[in-house]
C-alpha cells in the first residue's frame, strides 16, 4: 500500500474552492489546532473556543472563494477566527466594560510582562483571567496586531474607548506580574 502525499494548503485551498468536502476536512484537521489557539484567547472557556472555532471555519469554506491568494492563507482563516470570536462575543455576552481615560490612568512605563520570568503559559493564563472587554481590546491590540480604529470598528466601541480598555488591562496585568514575582521573591530569600 503506497501512501498518497499530504497536499499542501494551495492545493487544498483550490479543492475547497472547487467544493470538495474531504478537503474542507483536512484544511480543517491541518488548521484547527491553532485556530482554536487564536478563538481560546477570545472565549471564557474551551467549549466557547470550539463553538468559536466551528462558526469561524463555516465562514472560512463559505469565503472560500472570497481568498485572492494575495498574502498567507493561513494570516486569511486566522482574520476570520478573530471576526468570527467578537461576533460570538456579541450576541453572547454583554457588551464590554468601558472605562472613562480618567479612570484608566497612564499607561504603564515598565514592561512587566517583558521583564517578568514568567512562562508564556503563565502569561496566557493571566491574559485568560481579565474582564472579557479588556481581554478582547488586550488580544486584539497586543497580540494580533489591530489598531485602536480597527479595533473601533469590529467592536462598535469608541477609539478612546478601546485605548482606556487597553490602558486598564495593562495595569491590571502589571500588578498580577508584579504580584507573582514578589511571592517568588518572598520564597526564594
Amino acid at each position: 500500500m503506497f501512501l498518497e502525499p499530504k497536499p499542501n494548503i494551495d492545493e487544498l485551498v483550490k479543492r475547497c474552492k472547487a467544493g470538495q468536502r474531504k478537503a474542507q476536512e483536512m484544511l480543517y484537521k491541518r488548521l484547527a489546532g491553532k485556530m482554536l489557539g487564536v478563538c481560546m484567547r477570545y472565549s471564557i472557556d474551551r467549549m466557547e473556543a470550539e463553538d468559536m472555532l466551528q462558526n469561524g471555519f463555516i465562514k472560512v469554506f463559505q469565503k472560500m472563494g472570497d481568498y485572492r491568494g494575495e498574502g498567507s492563507f493561513e494570516g486569511w482563516v486566522r482574520r476570520i477566527m478573530v471576526h468570527s470570536s467578537i461576533e460570538y462575543y456579541r450576541r453572547h455576552h454583554k457588551m464590554m466594560q468601558v472605562v472613562d481615560m480618567d479612570e484608566a490612568g497612564e499607561e504603564p512605563t515598565v514592561n512587566a510582562i517583558a521583564s517578568s520570568s514568567l512562562e508564556a503559559k503563565d502569561l496566557l493564563m493571566l491574559i485568560k483571567g481579565l474582564s472579557p472587554g479588556y481581554r478582547m481590546v488586550f488580544n486584539m491590540y497586543a497580540i494580533d496586531g489591530y489598531s485602536h480604529k480597527e479595533i473601533a470598528e469590529m467592536t462598535g466601541i469608541s477609539e478612546g474607548a478601546s485605548k482606556s480598555q487597553l490602558s486598564r488591562a495593562r495595569a491590571i496585568l502589571k500588578e498580577q506580574i508584579l504580584s507573582i514575582e514578589k511571592k517568588r521573591y518572598e520564597y526564594a530569600g
